[in-house]
């Protein structure tokens, strides 16, 4: 059992704008994003682009949800396909944050993401009313000022905010949970991916333990779950019971933080050579975003998915380095060496890079034999500096400027799309 009476009691708003990037195209053309036939297309010109966004309509009526592809989409002439607009969604989303920026100081907003924001409005309630009343002012302002829907969900932490969020304040608008409310709505949530942080993976090793709920899994062996899944065993374990302990603007889930990069190619790759140096490119790109936190990482994940024409499939590997590193040729050397050990020739259509097992750069250790290695860490700072300035393009590797390359095109994009 959990004592929640020494647990954090706050009062924390989860908001999320409801299919955002097509809500906000559906407004730029006029029309109603709740009841218009809209879907957000990466690239219009290829029948396989994945789709960004669908309206709720579209949504509930055809089935059409953010990932499905383009040749998926009816040929019915009520439905819109549209082109993102990255600039103008970074903007609207910023001016949403000025309207929490009313009832809150900055420090009390989190921005999660471009769609969603955490909102810890304790220091307002004297203000303002309660927590709830709070939550209605802030999304009837932006659906009033914006025309764009929103939900907001309510909890003592940012854990709880999150879950109610996504399982009861996208139905009802706004709702909110309290630890009282654990038992009657969280344990009964099945299939387990439903909860947010377990994926399908972490869902099918669970049903393999005999947990198909988040109530078994509250009540299963702590010491069990921690054997299984290391620390991540521990935080599945108190999520279930609604215990969250970060910091507004913390992650989530502390201690699985990484730096990663997945990229869906503009066509599918079939030469090992023009497989590799978009896998050069990834690694120059998670290298850099790690060593924009002024982090280090052990281990190095690569996963690459093939080609519907191969019947699709596909590999993730990890492996662990004895030095933490956030070099791009150090993650490019471990990359090929799972990619060679696992890669059987079929055709490629999406890569993923991440680094893991996070620690501060003020950590790493000057190897007594590999005299070049300080100098490679400071040239990785100045290319960063150099691209901050000059922008990302201003600085590439020669892989670049192929045929296989793709960072010299994504670096006219904006969220990778569109601007």
């Amino acid at each position: 059992m959990v004592d929640y009476s020494t647990l954090p009691q706050n009062k924390i708003l989860c908001v999320d704008m409801k299919s955002f990037y097509a809500s906000c195209s559906a407004v730029m053309r006029g029309l109603d994003p709740l009841n218009c036939y809209l879907a957000v297309a990466g690239n219009l010109d290829r029948q396989g682009s994945v789709v960004l966004a669908a309206s709720p309509r579209l949504k509930k009526e055809f089935g059409i949800k953010t990932g499905s592809r383009l040749f998926e989409i009816p040929k019915d002439p009520r439905i819109q396909i549209v082109e993102p607009k990255m600039a103008t969604y970074l903007r609207v989303s910023t001016e949403i944050s000025r309207v929490f920026n009313r009832y809150v100081p900055k420090e009390a907003i989190h921005t999660y993401s471009v769609d969603e924001s955490f909102i810890k409005v304790d220091g307002a309630l004297h203000l303002w009313g309660d927590a709830r009343t709070i939550a209605e002012k802030i999304k009837d302002d932006i659906e009033r000022e914006f025309q764009l829907p929103c939900a907001v969900g309510i909890g003592p932490n940012m854990l709880m905010s999150k879950l109610c969020l996504d399982l009861d304040a996208k139905k009802k608008g706004v709702a909110e949970w309290t630890y009282d409310d654990v038992k009657t709505k969280l344990w009964n949530v099945s299939p387990l991916r439903e909860m947010w942080g377990i994926g399908r993976r972490v869902e099918k090793t669970l049903n393999g333990m005999g947990i198909f709920t988040v109530g078994q899994l509250a009540r299963y062996d702590l010491e069990k779950l921690e054997k299984k899944f290391g620390i991540m065993g521990n935080q599945l374990y108190h999520h279930a019971w609604g215990v969250d302990l970060s910091e507004l603007g913390a992650p989530i889930i502390q201690g699985q933080i990484s730096f990663g990069k997945s990229q869906i190619l503009l066509r599918d790759y079939k030469e090992e050579k023009e497989i590799k140096a978009v896998i050069l490119e990834m690694c120059e790109e998670v290298a850099r975003r790690t060593r924009t936190r002024r982090k280090a990482g052990r281990t190095i994940s690569l996963s690459v998915g093939y080609s519907q024409d191969e019947f699709g499939g596909g590999f993730h590997r990890s492996r662990t380095i004895r030095q933490p590193t956030n070099e791009t040729m150090e993650l490019y050397r471990v990359c090929l060496e799972l990619f060679h050990e696992n890669y059987t020739g079929k055709t490629v259509r999406q890569i993923a890079i991440a680094l893991g097992n996070i620690v501060d750069d003020s950590e790493l250790q000057l190897d007594l034999f590999d005299l070049g290695a300080y100098k490679r860490r400071e040239l990785g700072y100045v290319v960063d500096s150099v691209r901050r300035r000059f922008g990302s393009g201003s600085l590439l590797r020669a892989v670049s400027y192929t045929t296989a390359g793709t960072a010299k095109h994504r670096a006219t994009l904006v969220g990778g799309h569109k601007m």
